[in-house]
């Protein structure tokens, strides 16, 4: 299934410190969280719950995905 995001406000995290490898982020009303690539705006974005998107952001800050 396809989804027009094209009016769908995206954002990319402060810090990327302006870099353009990065990813951007976009809540899809209300029930989906989008992710696609900053290098490719015109192509293809993930969708996760934000329950599945709040697991990840959380896992994250706490370090589980950090390497040795």
């Amino acid at each position: 299934m396809s989804t027009d995001l094209s009016e769908t406000r995206w954002f990319k995290s402060s810090y990327s410190g302006g870099s353009q490898e990065c990813v951007e982020v976009a809540f899809i009303d209300g029930d989906a969280v989008g992710v696609r690539d900053s290098k490719d705006r015109g192509g293809s974005a993930l969708s996760f719950t934000p329950a599945a998107w709040e697991a990840f952001t959380a896992s994250a800050r706490s370090g589980r995905f950090d390497r040795p």
